[in-house]
C-alpha cells in the first residue's frame, strides 16, 4: 500500500519535497491550474467516538490541508482556516462545517 503523500503526489506537477522536516509534506502545482503551493499531506485518525479527524498546527508553512476521503480529496486553505479559527475562537473544526463556510476548497476525485 503507498503512503497518502504518494497518492495525492499524482493529482500534482513540478513536486518538490522538504529538505528538512517541515509543517508540510509535498508541494507542487494542482493539474490543470497554475500556482504552486506546499501542502499539508497527512492520514486521519479516528477520535475515541469514530469521528475522524486531522491534526495541524497554527504556524505551519503549508499552503493548503489535504484531506482524504474514500472516494475524494478535500483541500482547504491554511489562512482562510486560520481566519476560520480566530473568529470562531474553537479549537475543533469539522470538515462539513468548513465545505459551507470556506471559499477556497477543492475537491479532488480519486482515481
Amino acid at each position: 500500500m503507498t503512503n497518502i503523500v504518494d497518492r495525492f503526489s499524482k493529482h500534482l506537477t513540478s513536486i518538490e519535497y522538504p529538505d528538512n522536516k517541515a509543517s508540510w509534506h509535498i508541494a507542487g502545482i494542482l493539474k490543470n491550474k497554475n500556482a504552486f503551493y506546499k501542502f499539508d499531506v497527512r492520514d486521519m485518525f479516528k477520535l475515541p467516538d469514530g469521528t475522524h479527524a486531522q491534526k495541524s498546527k497554527t504556524n505551519t508553512k503549508a499552503d493548503k490541508m489535504v484531506l482524504e476521503l474514500k472516494d475524494q480529496w478535500i483541500i482547504l486553505d491554511i489562512e482562510e482556516l486560520l481566519l476560520y479559527i480566530r473568529k470562531h475562537k474553537v479549537k475543533k473544526v469539522y470538515v462539513n462545517d468548513l465545505i459551507q463556510e470556506l471559499e477556497w476548497t477543492i475537491f479532488l476525485p480519486k482515481n
